[in-house]
C-alpha cells in the first residue's frame, strides 16, 4: 500500500518503520514544518492515511480525507465531541474512515477484560471504582483517548455510576468527586508512553487492573494493521470491529 502520513512525529516515524518493514511505501509526510504540502492531490497519490497530528488538526485532516476519497485511520484524540457529525459525513459520503483512542493489541485485550471486570465488580457496591492515567507531559489532551474508553467501557456495566470526570493532578484545581461520578485521574511525567490502570477499593482489600506500554512500538504497529485491514472496506469502523474476543 501506499500510505500518507498526518503528523509526522514521533509516533508518525514509529508508524514509518512499521511500514516499510511490511513493505509499504510512504508516499506523503507532513508536519508542523510543511502542511502546505497536505493537499488533496497529494493525498490522492495514497491508498490510506493514517492520522497521528493534534485534536485541533484532526478533524480538517479528516474532512480533506473525504474530499480526496482517502481512506483515513485516525489514532488522534481528543476530537470525539464531533464523532456523530463525522460518522454521518463519512456514510453519507460514502467514504471510509477507522478510529481508536488505541491501536494497541495489549490495550484491545484490556478494553474487553475491563467491560468483564465490571459487569462482575456491578454485584459487589462495597467496592469503589476510579481509573488512574499516566502519560509523558506532550500529551496534549487529558483525560486521554484510552482512559476514557476504560471509563464508558466501565459505565456501561456498572449502575452505581452516571459519568465519568476527569482530575489532571498538578493543575491546582480543587476537585470534589460525586459517589455516582467516576473519576479519571490523568498524571503528566517525562517519558511514560502510557499506563493505565483500573483500581476497585473496598475497606478490606483492592484489586488493580493495568496496562503498561514499554513504548509508543504497539500503537504504531496497530495502527499500521489498522490500514491494512481497511483495504478494500467502505464505511464507518472502530477498531473493536478489527479485533474477535468472544469467549
Amino acid at each position: 500500500m501506499r500510505i500518507a502520513i498526518l503528523g509526522y512525529g514521533k509516533m508518525g516515524r514509529i508508524i514509518e518503520q512499521f511500514a516499510t518493514e511490511r513493505g509499504h511505501e510512504i508516499v506523503l509526510k507532513v508536519n508542523v514544518d510543511n502542511t502546505e504540502d497536505l493537499t488533496i492531490a497529494n493525498l490522492k497519490k495514497a491508498d490510506v492515511a493514517i492520522d497521528f497530528s493534534t485534536p485541533d488538526s484532526a478533524l480538517s485532516n479528516i474532512e480533506l480525507c473525504f474530499d480526496a476519497g482517502v481512506p483515513v485511520v485516525v489514532g488522534t484524540t481528543g476530537w470525539y465531541g464531533h464523532l456523530q457529525t463525522v460518522k454521518n459525513r463519512c456514510v453519507e459520503g460514502n467514504n471510509t474512515l477507522l478510529y481508536a483512542s488505541n491501536f494497541s493489541i495489549g490495550v484491545n485485550v484490556f478494553f474487553f477484560v475491563n467491560k468483564v471486570l465490571a459487569k462482575i465488580m456491578n454485584r459487589y457496591p462495597q467496592y469503589e471504582v476510579q481509573v488512574e492515567e499516566i502519560h509523558h507531559t506532550q500529551k496534549l489532551d487529558s483525560p486521554s483517548g484510552t482512559a476514557m474508553t476504560i471509563a464508558e467501557g466501565i459505565l456501561s456495566e456498572l449502575d452505581r455510576k452516571d459519568e465519568w470526570v476527569n482530575e489532571l493532578i498538578g493543575s491546582g484545581e480543587e476537585f470534589v468527586v460525586k459517589p455516582d461520578q467516576l473519576l479519571i485521574e490523568s498524571h503528566r511525567i517525562e517519558d511514560v508512553p502510557g499506563t493505565h490502570t483500573v483500581i476497585y477499593s473496598s475497606e478490606v482489600d483492592d484489586i488493580e487492573f493495568k496496562h503498561k506500554a514499554h513504548s509508543r512500538a504497539g500503537f504504531a504497529l496497530g495502527a499500521v494493521l489498522a490500514a491494512e485491514w481497511l483495504e478494500d472496506k467502505t464505511g464507518f469502523y472502530n477498531i473493536t470491529d478489527m479485533f474477535d474476543f468472544s469467549v
